[in-house]
């Protein structure tokens, strides 16, 4: 059987599309998507992606919204208070034994962040 590879994009609406990329690049270090030949796509890490369809009626993001991004990062300490020097509201931390330590930031549109620094 035939697999994908690894995840390819991550596409949806927004209401300022050129607005939310730029600030996704200016605090998050996310390239946005390239128009042309000469601009750099974002290139991850390789590294644990989970792919997790969650319940309608889960609370475990807002429910006006249909997805919540995840992002990998080094040290969640040294990310948070990046964002928070930089007036980004971070929010529910947290740590799950064998998993890692979480925090949250939503993005100019509500969109809620997962930053994820993985147990090592």
């Amino acid at each position: 059987m035939q697999s994908v590879q690894g995840f390819g994009g991550f596409f949806f609406r927004a209401k300022n599309p050129e607005g939310l990329a730029e600030w996704y690049q200016e605090h998050l270090g996310i390239n946005p998507a390239p128009t042309d030949m000469e601009m750099a796509p974002w290139v991850t890490e390789s590294g644990v992606t989970v792919f997790s369809p969650f319940a309608a009626d889960s609370d475990y993001f807002a429910r006006d919204k249909a997805f919540m991004l995840n992002f990998r990062v080094a040290d969640v300490d040294a990310m948070t208070a990046q964002l928070k020097s930089e007036g980004i509201e971070v929010s529910h931390a947290s740590e799950m034994e064998g998993i890692g330590r979480f925090a949250r930031i939503h993005d100019p549109e509500g969109n809620a962040i997962e930053l994820w620094e993985p147990a090592s």
